[in-house]
């Protein structure tokens, strides 16, 4: 396939994803809201803990002092823990109050960051250029992957270093949509859907992937209250949802596989 139809099914696919509009309708809050918290508290993990070929990638191509844009930057994990090497971090995200989380951190660890608010590419011209581009868990908010990853390649002078996780990041729960909503849950898109765009168009991708380093819920009050989060369910059945995740063997729910993909910019 091509780039075109292999961007047009990345598209179809992760639209398939998309909450039909009955239970949609009957949603507590927005289910595909992020917690600025709960990233946050990642985010520190992966500055006490910090490792990873993303990371490594990075670091590598990253010169002293050097300027790394991070695109869906979130808090920060795919970026301050290398602050000892950064000269200046771009960080695109179209939530403020993540920008202000990283900012903090930020400012704890002497980074001189510049934030810019809204989606990518959009925003991607006033974001500028930087010798290494990052963007972390991101994709599988993406329908048009293919602009996605062009305007990284743009903006990037020396490499593009992309993670994600090996599934769509809602794809453990898909027993439980199917127990309390009776809806299968699509497969597709995976991270070999995301190399394969990539490849094709032109980029000469390499892959590494690792056991991601977090559990995704330290108890299972945890899941419980995220799965009546993102599968629009009142908060009050958070019990059932854990007697529920208990009896179907989901808990603890096992680790991703997180995939780290990379290219080193072409001279023009």
């Amino acid at each position: 396939m091509d780039a075109e139809a292999l961007n047009e099914r990345w598209r179809r696919n992760l639209e398939s994803w998309a909450i039909p509009p009955e239970i949609l309708a009957k949603a507590p809050v927005d289910p595909w809201g992020h917690s600025p918290t709960r990233f946050a508290a990642r985010t520190d993990r992966a500055l006490a803990e910090p490792g990873g070929p993303t990371l490594d990638r990075v670091a590598e191509a990253l010169p002293e002092g050097g300027t790394l844009l991070d695109v869906g930057s979130g808090p920060g994990a795919a970026s301050l823990p290398l602050a000892d090497r950064i000269g200046e971090l771009i960080a695109v995200d179209t939530s403020a109050a993540m920008l202000g989380e990283l900012t903090v951190r930020a400012d704890k660890a002497g980074v001189r960051v510049t934030t810019v608010e809204g989606r990518w590419p959009q925003v991607a011209e006033e974001a500028g250029t930087a010798d290494v581009v990052v963007a972390a868990h991101v994709v599988y908010n993406v329908p048009d992957l293919a602009v996605f990853l062009r305007a990284l390649d743009a903006h990037a002078t020396r490499r593009v270093v992309v993670e994600l996780p090996h599934r769509h990041p809602m794809s453990w729960m898909s027993p439980l949509w199917e127990h309390f909503h009776g809806i299968r849950r699509p497969v597709r898109p995976i991270a070999e859907d995301a190399v394969a765009l990539a490849a094709a168009l032109g980029f000469e991708v390499r892959v590494e992937e690792r056991e991601a380093p977090v559990e995704r819920f330290d108890t299972i009050e945890e899941l419980a209250a995220s799965v009546c989060h993102r599968a629009c369910l009142e908060p009050s059945r958070a019990e059932e949802v854990a007697e529920t995740a208990m009896s179907m063997g989901m808990w603890p729910v096992p680790r991703d596989r997180w995939v780290t993909l990379w290219w080193n910019r072409r001279a023009t």
